[in-house]
């Protein structure tokens, strides 16, 4: 029998960071391929730092020559994290790319993520701009994934996001047991549509959580080159967001944020076709 050819797209999560074996990094999607079947061709193309345009306009055309038989997209986190974020961009480069691999098809897997001002632990008018760009992205990708048919994977709440020993020193990734949780996760869901058929991902741990003392290394050395490039991109614009958010807070009107929110995900979703008036125009 031919080997299910598996292709990850997407950014750090999918690229395994957090997750380090041989000098390199490994991750859930890395992990769940080894229980799709027996025999699998795994090829992974995400990047860290990678947005939704770097998936569609670098990551897919590759992608796509594989003709993969089960293909990730787990991606978004990072168009939150500056300051060109447009939510119409991004869902319409997401429906771009969930459409050209079921088009082929292509299983497709997605998930909804936690957002990274919550994870990091900022104050909260910091904190609240970004949690509602993560839940704007979250709601075009569960649109576009009910649209699509994709295996879908809810992991932006749950316990797994306060469980400090899901995540690695840099408190933006998950560990091993993170990672590990990601795969046996989705192999269920693939088991349960008959798509996995190998043996399910082991949720324990073969090295070490990270000790506290791994957490403060991180924040002297690469976590302090992590938060110096997305200042440069994202603080000004995030200050700014931080005093509408307070604005908005001493008036008691914080609801209109979240509604101006809202709003902007239905219109970009309005403008994307859907597949059969796609195909008409084809």
């Amino acid at each position: 029998m031919r080997a299910v050819r598996f292709v990850a797209l997407g950014d750090s999560l999918s690229e395994g960071v957090g997750d380090p074996v041989g000098g390199g990094w490994r991750g859930w999607a890395a992990l769940l391929a080894y229980g799709l079947a027996e025999s699998v061709e795994f090829t992974k193309l995400a990047v860290s730092g990678a947005q939704t345009r770097d998936v569609l306009e670098r990551q897919m055309p590759v992608a796509l020559a594989l003709r993969p038989d089960v293909v990730s997209v787990l991606v978004g986190v990072n168009d939150t994290l500056r300051c060109t974020f447009d939510i119409h961009a991004v869902a319409a480069r997401l429906d771009a790319v969930y459409a050209a691999f079921t088009g082929q098809g292509a299983v497709l897997l997605t998930a909804c993520l936690p957002d990274p001002g919550t994870m990091l632990g900022l104050p909260g008018a910091l904190a609240r701009p970004l949690a509602r760009r993560q839940r704007a992205v979250n709601a075009v990708v569960h649109a576009l994934s009910e649209r699509y048919g994709a295996v879908h994977l809810h992991a932006a709440e749950g316990s797994w996001t306060t469980d400090r020993a899901m995540w690695s020193a840099d408190r933006l990734h998950p560990g091993e047991r993170g990672h590990r949780q990601l795969a046996v996760r989705f192999h269920a869901l693939l088991a349960e549509r008959g798509i996995a058929t190998g043996v399910a991902p082991s949720a324990e741990p073969r090295s070490p959580a990270p000790a506290a003392s791994a957490s403060l290394w991180w924040l002297a050395t690469a976590g302090t080159g992590w938060v110096a490039r997305r200042c440069t991109d994202l603080l000004p614009q995030l200050v700014t967001l931080a005093v509408d958010e307070m604005r908005h807070h001493a008036r008691g009107t914080s609801g209109r944020l979240d509604l101006r929110a809202a709003h902007a995900v239905s219109v970009a979703l309005a403008a994307l076709s859907v597949p059969e008036q796609r195909a008409e125009v084809a």
